[in-house]
């Protein structure tokens, strides 16, 4: 997520196509990354790596700045079920998008409902190979983004240089801890829930080098640890009138061939 922040709109749009904490202003943060703070993050990411099986609705906001500096504000929710190591759906419906992601260990699958569209293509054969398919060759930024991973610290921690505990808020009913972190181009926030299940309860990304800074904004809820699945829910099977059809090429892809 915090890598792809950035290509979130290019990537819904063309999916289509197929009690909280106040800071004082002026509140001055040690530099430098708090080692609890860290301690925490990667707390969290290892337990959710640990599940063999979740699910989670999310609600998201996507800011997009217009050439005039107007913010405008995409709204998405997403239903998302995964298995380790190589499942996983997510149904996905806002304002710019309408579709149900597939993943069943050997194949990727976009399906549009309303249009009755689809799109398949061999996949690698794990869930993060999966993922870095997905975002690097069809510039498609999965559901759950990087907290899948089982490398989510890492990737999370990549070029972090500044990294807080802002201190004890509520998101959905639940008692988190929030964090702050800042890396060279972007500023990130987490909330944790406080407890025995450390699960991530909301993230908000900042793009500190686009113009007036648009926010990615996601919230967590209705997770779901070891839940009764089928290997049917990965799979996709085209309904009556469904057409197929291709993923449009990244340009450089196209050009290279």
């Amino acid at each position: 997520m915090i890598r792809t922040a950035r290509r979130h709109a290019a990537g819904l749009i063309a999916a289509l196509t197929l009690f909280p904490v106040v800071l004082h202003a002026g509140t001055a943060q040690a530099a430098g990354v708090d080692p609890q703070a860290e301690k925490l993050l990667k707390a969290s990411t290892d337990f959710l790596a640990a599940q063999k099986r979740f699910s989670v609705d999310t609600r998201s906001t996507l800011e997009v700045v217009l050439e005039s500096g107007q913010k405008l504000q995409f709204d998405h929710a997403v239903r998302a079920t995964m298995r380790r190591p190589n499942k996983l759906r997510a149904e996905r419906v806002g304002d710019l998008i309408d579709q149900v992601f597939y993943y069943d260990g050997k194949s990727l699958t976009l399906y549009n409902p309303g249009a009755k569209f689809y799109a398949t293509v061999a996949a690698p054969g794990t869930l993060e190979e999966m993922l870095d398919y997905a975002r690097e060759k069809l510039d498609i930024v999965a559901p759950a983004g990087d907290l899948l991973y089982r490398n989510a610290f890492e990737i999370l921690m990549t070029d972090v240089t500044d990294g807080f505990i802002v201190g004890k808020a509520a998101i959905e009913g639940a008692r988190c801890v929030h964090l702050a972190f800042r890396a060279p181009h972007v500023d990130w926030q987490i909330w944790i829930e406080d407890g025995k299940r450390p699960l991530p309860r909301k993230l908000v990304i900042t793009s500190r080098d686009v113009v007036n800074a648009p926010q990615f904004t996601t919230v967590m809820t209705k997770w779901k640890l070891a839940p009764k699945v089928s290997q049917r829910l990965f799979e996709f099977r085209p309904p009556k009138g469904a057409k197929k059809v291709e993923f449009l090429p990244l340009v450089g892809e196209t050009q290279s061939r």
